[in-house]
């Protein structure tokens, strides 16, 4: 059986009790982040894939969750999460591959319409 596994990095921008998330075209909400490319270490990725998404830098302070995602049925994701800092967080411009992005606070998450997955890592960061 031949299973490819692409490796998604996902960054948990926590401000003052509230997590950053961005609706996908799925109309899920999701974390920031995307598909680490060849030749990039995970921080590198969440740094780039954080810039190009939300037009903000952030710090990547350490590794929360490692966990495998079926996007749809028969296609999966490893999913790699970080903590995340930005003094930016005031200044969010999202990228057109997002309707909308919101703050939401971290004792709601479990409310919120996205995978069980990120709700985890979220409250594994706390």
């Amino acid at each position: 059986m031949n299973w490819h596994l692409p490796v998604s990095v996902k960054g948990i921008i926590l401000h003052q009790g509230r997590v950053i998330l961005l609706k996908n075209e799925r109309e899920e909400w999701e974390l920031p982040g995307g598909r680490l490319e060849p030749g990039e270490t995970p921080e590198e990725c969440l740094r780039r894939e954080i810039r190009e998404e939300l037009s903000i830098s952030c710090s990547v302070l350490r590794c929360i969750d490692v966990w495998v995602y079926e996007v749809l049925e028969g296609r999966h994701v490893l999913i790699v999460t970080y903590l995340c800092e930005s003094t930016e967080t005031d200044r969010l411009n999202i990228s057109e591959e997002h309707s909308e992005w919101a703050s939401v606070e971290v004792e709601k998450i479990d409310e919120v319409l996205m995978p069980e997955g990120y709700k985890h890592s979220i409250k594994k960061a706390l």
